[in-house]
């Protein structure tokens, strides 16, 4: 079962620079698992200590997010794409407020 993972650019250290990999699982956790074990630290960067996927990251399996779908139980199909994408804060960077 072979899925198209997309890794941002903060990962990719972790990943020897490569954006995207080819892996096999049959679920999210199966996958991040199996990520780990190629690329030590990935779980880290992902998960908390209790095996939760961190608040501020986002997955994606073919553009919906998993929080919609099962979770880290999410089955995965070959050709499936996932992408792994890092929440983002902001605001108004030059320090003025929107007027009411």
């Amino acid at each position: 079962m072979s899925v198209l993972v997309r890794v941002p650019t903060p990962l990719r250290a972790v990943t020897k620079g490569q954006g995207e990999l080819q892996a096999e699982a049959g679920t999210i956790k199966e996958l991040i698992d199996r990520l780990d074990q190629e690329y030590a630290g990935i779980k880290g960067r992902l998960c908390e200590e209790d095996g939760n996927i961190r608040r501020f990251i986002n997955i994606y399996v073919n553009e919906e997010d998993i929080r919609f779908l099962q979770g880290p139980a999410t089955p995965l199909k070959p050709g499936d794409e996932v992408s792994i994408v890092p929440a983002i804060a902001g605001g108004a960077s030059d320090g003025r407020r929107e007027m009411d």
